[in-house]
């Protein structure tokens, strides 16, 4: 029990108002990278499930659990992204429809 260490001390992020800084999520161009790694996430797990399925077809895997997880794996996120998709543009709409 003595052999456990805390590697990296845990930061809390403090609010530009409490700290006079930006923060780093206010930096121009942020939400677009940090869609575009979303979706380019969502994509390896579909190539990876794609690969595991014609791996256990060709009977270079037999293992038939990984490729249900793996396929799992890019159903749920797929989901989630077009869920974020769906409020995104919900959000987007209802910002338009609002009196100027």
């Amino acid at each position: 029990m003595n052999d456990i260490t805390i590697q990296k001390p845990v930061q809390t992020e403090v609010g530009p108002a409490v700290s006079g800084k930006a923060s780093r999520l206010s930096n121009p161009g942020s939400f677009g990278k940090m869609l575009t790694d979303s979706i380019d996430q969502v994509n390896r797990l579909q190539v990876a499930a794609n690969s595991s399925i014609n791996d256990l077809v060709t009977g270079k895997q037999t293992d038939i659990h990984r490729t249900m997880v793996a396929m799992e794996k890019a159903s749920i996120s797929f989901e989630l992204l077009m869920q974020i998709r769906n409020k995104v543009i919900s959000a987007y709409d209802r910002i338009m429809r609002m009196p100027i």
